[in-house]
C-alpha cells in the first residue's frame, strides 16, 4: 500500500494560469508583517506572503490565497505539509509524554536511534534538535575521535572543510565558512579548520597533516546555488579519507532523506562516509530533529557528561523521526524524487536559453541562474510569489527550487510555466 498520501492535491489550479493570488495584501496581512518587522531581529528578509495553512505541497495565505511550495522549508517539507502519517505519530505520542530530558530512559529513544541506524547503515546514532546543532556535534565527535583514536596532539586537531560551504549560523561553523555576510564583525573565530575548493579532491589531499581528524562537505551545495560536484569527487575523497586515516562527514541536512532521489546523496556514488549529519526533514516538518550517524568506533568517543541536549532525543522527536525512516524504508519517496526530478529537469530545460543561463541539481532540486539582465533572484522570487509559486532566491540571480517530493508532474510544469512568465 502506497504511503504517498493524495497524489494530485491542489491539482484543480491546474486548466490554466488564470487562478492566482489575489493582491494587493490585506490590511491584515500588512498588519501581520508590520508586527514581525517591529519585535524581531531582522535576521531574514521573508517574502511578504503570511501562510496561515498548509496541506501536501500547497500553503494558503490569511487573504485565503494558494501558492505551490517550490521551497518545501529548505527540504524540511520532504514528505509534504502535516503528513497524515507523520501527523498520526506525532497525536499519538502528544496524547503519552513529549519531555523526558537524557536523565531517563523512555520508550521511543532505543527504537529510533536502532531504527535510523539501520536507514544509514551504521551502528549508533546520537540525536540533537537543529542541523547546526548536529553539525557542532559531528566536529566535537571528530575532535575527539582524533586525540582518543588517532592520537593527535591536545588542541591541534584540524579539520578541513570547502569554500562556498553552508553548515549553520553558529560561531563555530561561520568560522569556517567563507560567506562575508555570515562572518562580518562576528569574530573572533573558532581556529581548527582549513578551507579548500568544492570539488577539488587533489586539494582535500594536499591538505592533510598529521593534525587532520576530518574532512567535512556537502554531497552537494544547497546554499551555494545547488552545486553538483564534479563525478567522481565523493568517490575520490572516500578513497583518501580511508588511506590517510581521516573521517568523511557527509552533512545531508538539505540533500538526505529523499530529496535527490535516493536516501542520501552520497548513494549516487555508492559512496558511505564515515559519519551522517541529518537534519530538516528528520523532523517531518513537525518539529526540530538532528543526528549524528556513525559507527561505534567514532560515536564511542563520548562518555557521560561530555555532550548532551535537553531536547535532543526527546519522546515526540524520536516518534516523528520513526516515522519519517518508516517513510524512507519503503523506497517510495526515493523513487518519486528520482521519476519527477528528471520530470523537473525535463521541463527547466525547455526555458529559453536567453533567459536561463545554466540548471544544477539532482532529484526534485534544482538551482536555476536566471540572466541578471531579467531581474535580481530577489525580484524573481517576487514575480513568481504574485503568480501562485513560493521559491527562495540565493547569490544573486539564483533560484533554487526543492518541492515536496509529494509534488505533481502537472504541478512542476505549472511552476515552470510561472517561472518563464516571471522571467519573461
Amino acid at each position: 500500500m502506497t504511503t504517498i498520501y493524495e497524489i494530485g492535491r491542489g491539482a484543480e489550479f491546474g486548466a490554466g494560469d488564470a487562478t492566482l493570488p489575489r493582491f494587493p495584501r490585506s490590511a491584515k496581512a500588512e498588519a501581520l508583517i508590520a508586527q514581525s518587522d517591529a519585535h524581531t531581529a531582522h535576521n531574514y528578509h521573508p517574502l511578504p506572503v503570511v501562510i496561515a495553512e498548509a496541506d501536501g505541497a500547497w500553503v494558503t495565505d490569511v487573504d485565503g490565497n494558494r501558492y505551490l511550495d517550490m521551497l518545501a522549508g529548505y527540504s524540511a517539507l520532504n514528505f509534504g505539509h502535516r503528513n497524515p502519517v507523520l501527523l498520526a505519530a506525532a497525536r499519538e505520542q502528544l496524547s503519552r509524554v513529549t519531555l523526558t530530558s537524557r536523565a531517563f530512559h523512555h520508550d521511543q529513544f532505543g527504537p529510533f536511534v536502532a531504527e535510523l541506524a539501520q536507514l544509514c547503515g551504521k551502528e549508533a546514532a546520537l540525536p540533537m534538535n537543529s542541523g547546526a546543532e548536529a553539525v557542532e556535534t559531528a566536529l566535537k565527535t571528530a575532535r575527539k575521535w582524533g586525540y582518543q583514536v588517532k592520537g593527535v596532539p591536545e588542541d591541534r586537531a584540524q579539520i578541513i572543510t570547502c569554500e562556498g560551504n553552508f553548515h549553520g549560523r553558529t560561531l563555530s561553523i561561520v568560522s569556517f565558512s567563507t560567506d562575508p555576510d555570515a562572518r562580518n564583525e562576528f569574530g573572533p573565530f573558532t581556529p581548527g579548520f582549513v578551507s579548500v575548493p568544492y570539488g577539488d579532491a587533489a586539494a582535500i589531499e594536499a591538505a592533510i597533516t598529521s593534525d587532520t581528524v576530518a574532512v567535512l562537505l556537502e554531497p552537494i551545495q544547497g546554499e551555494a546555488g545547488v552545486l553538483v560536484p564534479p563525478d567522481g569527487y565523493l568517490t575520490a575523497v572516500r578513497e583518501i579519507c580511508t588511506r590517510r586515516g581521516v573521517l568523511m562527514m557527509a552533512d545531508e541536512i538539505q540533500s538526505g532523506l529523499g530529496r535527490t532521489g535516493y536516501t542520501f546523496a552520497c548513494d549516487h556514488e555508492s559512496v558511505v562516509p564515515d559519519l551522517y549529519i541529518l537534519g530538516k526533514a528528520l523532523g517531518g516538518g513537525i518539529l526540530p530533529v538532528s543526528a549524528v550517524v556513525a559507527d561505534r568506533d567514532v560515536l564511542g568517543v563520548f562518555k557521560p557528561g561530555e555532550h548532551g541536549s535537553t531536547f535532543g532525543g526527546n519522546p515526540l522527536a524520536c516518534a516523528v523521526g520513526r516515522a519519517v525512516v518508516g517513510l524512507l524504508a519503503t523506497g517510495e519517496y526515493q523513487a518519486r524524487a528520482r521519476v519527477l526530478g528528471a520530470h523537473l529537469h525535463e521541463a527547466l530545460a525547455t526555458l529559453p536559453k536567453e533567459m536561463v543561463r545554466s540548471v544544477r541539481g539532482r532529484g526534485l532540486w534544482a538551482g536555476i541562474d536566471i540572466d541578471p539582465a531579467l531581474g535580481t533572484g530577489r525580484e524573481i522570487s517576487e514575480r513568481l510569489m504574485t503568480r501562485g509559486v513560493l521559491a527562495k532566491d540565493t547569490h544573486g540571480s539564483t533560484i533554487r527550487m526543492a518541492p515536496p517530493l509529494v509534488v505533481t508532474a502537472e504541478e512542476l510544469d505549472w511552476a515552470v510555466r510561472q517561472l518563464h512568465s516571471a522571467a519573461g
